[in-house]
C-alpha cells in the first residue's frame, strides 16, 4: 500500500490543478488521532456516562451501608431488660444494646409483654449459667449465643482475615476484572465490525497503517478502562473514609496497585484478542461467534477467585496463568501468602504473553481487515497477506 496519498494544490500556470504527494502521518501521530478518537467516543457516549455513574453510585452505597444493614433489618440495637445479679452479665456482652435494670421478675415479665423491651435477662439459679431469658413470641437465638457457655477461643494468627471479609473482596476484583475487560473489549470488537461493514476502514487505511489503526484503539480503550478503574478504586477509598473503623482499609492499598497495574496490561492483551476476532468477520451477526472464546478466558478467572478465594495452592497457580493473574495475584497480596518477587514475576509472564498475543493479533487483524463475505479463518489470518 502506498505511503503517500494525492492531494489537489493550488491552480497552477497553465490553469490546470497541480497534484502533490502529502505523506502519510508517522506511525505514532496515527496512533494518537486513533486513540484521541477512540477516547472522545468511547468517553462522552451517553451510555458510558450513565453506566459508570451508576455502577459508583452502587459500590459507594454497598460500601457505605454494608456496616448498617444488620442493624436496619433487626430494627436497630436491642432493648434488654436486667434484674438483679444479671445485670453486671448483660453489661459485659451487650454491645450497642438499651439496658433497662427493673426491680424483680415479675417487672421483667410485664416489661416484655408490654412490648417496651425486646427481651429480659433475670436470674435463675436452677440454670447452668445462672440466669434466664424472657421473650415474647420467638427465641432470641443471638443473646442465647451470648449468653451460653463456651471454652475460650485463642487465635494465634491475628493477622488473618476474616473469610467472609475476603470473599467480598475476592468477588469485587473478579467482578471489576471481568465486567470492564468485556464490555470494553466488546467495545473495540463492535467498533472493528462497524468499519467493516460500512466499508470506512478502506478509507482509513488510505491514510493511516494497519497496526496504527490496531494499536490506537487499544490505546484509546485501555485508558478509557483506566479512567473507569481508577474512579472504582477511588470510590472504594471514599467508601472506606466515610465508614472509618467500620470498614478498616485492612492493606488493601498494595493489593489495589497491584490490581491497577495487572489490569491494565491484561486490558491490553484483551483488548487485542478482541480486536483481531472482529477482524475476521464483517457482519455483527457472526461476531457473537468469534469472541464467545474471549469471553469465556476472561469468565472463567471470575468463576475460579470465587470458589478458590481462600485456597493459597489455586491461588499460587492461578497467579501465574495470565488470564487469572489480574484477580489472583492481589489476593495474595492481601493474604501475605507470597514471596516478595513473585507477584513480578507473574507481571512478567503477563508481559510476555500479551508481547506475544500483540503480535499474533496484529497479523491477523492486517491480512483479514480488508476481507468481506464469509468469516474468515484463524489459520488463514495467520498464514495469508490480505
Amino acid at each position: 500500500m502506498s505511503q503517500q496519498t494525492m492531494t489537489q494544490s493550488p491552480v497552477g500556470s497553465g490553469g490546470a490543478p497541480k497534484p502533490e504527494l502529502t505523506p502519510r502521518p508517522s506511525f505514532w501521530n496515527a496512533v494518537g488521532i486513533v486513540a484521541k478518537r477512540e477516547i472522545i467516543t468511547r468517553s462522552l457516549s451517553k451510555s458510558f456516562i450513565i453506566s459508570t455513574i451508576v455502577t459508583l453510585a452502587i459500590i459507594l452505597a454497598v460500601m457505605v451501608l454494608m456496616p448498617r444493614i444488620g442493624d436496619w433489618m433487626s430494627g436497630g440495637p436491642d432493648t434488654v431488660a436486667v434484674v438483679g445479679e444479671a445485670e453486671p452479665v448483660v453489661a459485659g456482652i451487650a454491645d450497642g444494646a438499651e439496658i433497662q435494670v427493673l426491680a424483680d421478675d415479675a417487672a421483667a415479665r410485664q416489661a416484655v409483654i408490654d412490648e417496651t423491651v425486646d427481651v429480659a435477662v433475670v436470674p435463675d439459679d436452677a440454670s447452668p449459667v445462672g440466669v434466664k431469658l424472657y421473650s415474647l413470641d420467638d427465641i432470641p437465638t443471638d443473646w442465647l449465643q451470648m449468653l451460653s457457655v463456651s471454652p475460650t477461643v485463642e487465635l494465634l494468627d491475628t493477622d488473618a482475615a476474616n473469610p467472609g471479609v475476603l470473599y467480598l473482596i475476592a468477588l469485587g476484583f473478579g467482578i471489576v476484572w471481568m465486567m470492564a475487560a468485556i464490555t470494553f473489549g466488546m467495545s473495540i470488537a463492535t467498533s472493528v465490525v462497524e468499519e467493516k461493514q460500512t466499508r470506512i476502514v478502506e478509507i482509513l487505511l488510505a491514510t493511516v497503517s494497519a497496526r496504527s489503526l490496531l494499536t490506537g484503539k487499544i490505546v484509546g480503550n485501555s485508558a478509557a478502562a483506566l479512567v473507569q478503574i481508577l474512579l472504582i478504586v477511588g470510590t472504594i477509598f471514599l467508601g472506606l473514609a466515610i465508614n472509618g473503623d467500620q470498614l478498616p482499609t485492612m492493606n488493601l492499598t498494595m493489593p489495589i496497585i497491584w490490581f491497577v497495574v495487572l489490569f491494565l496490561v491484561g486490558f491490553v492483551m484483551i483488548a487485542s484478542m478482541y480486536a483481531a476476532a472482529a477482524a475476521l468477520v464483517s457482519r455483527q451477526e457472526d461476531l457473537a461467534n468469534v469472541q464467545q472464546p474471549i469471553m469465556w478466558l476472561v469468565m472463567l478467572p471470575y468463576f475460579a477467585i470465587i470458589f478458590a478465594f481462600n485456597n493459597p495452592l489455586a491461588l499460587q497457580v492461578m497467579s501465574y496463568i495470565p488470564f487469572s493473574a489480574p484477580v489472583a495475584v492481589p489476593m495474595r497480596v492481601f493474604t501475605g501468602q507470597h514471596e516478595v518477587w513473585e507477584p513480578f514475576l507473574s507481571l512478567g509472564i503477563l508481559l510476555a504473553t500479551t508481547g506475544a498475543i500483540i503480535w499474533l493479533a496484529a497479523r491477523i487483524y492486517e491480512n483479514a481487515l480488508l476481507r468481506t463475505g464469509k468469516p474468515v479463518k484463524w489459520k488463514d489470518a495467520i498464514k495469508s497477506e490480505a
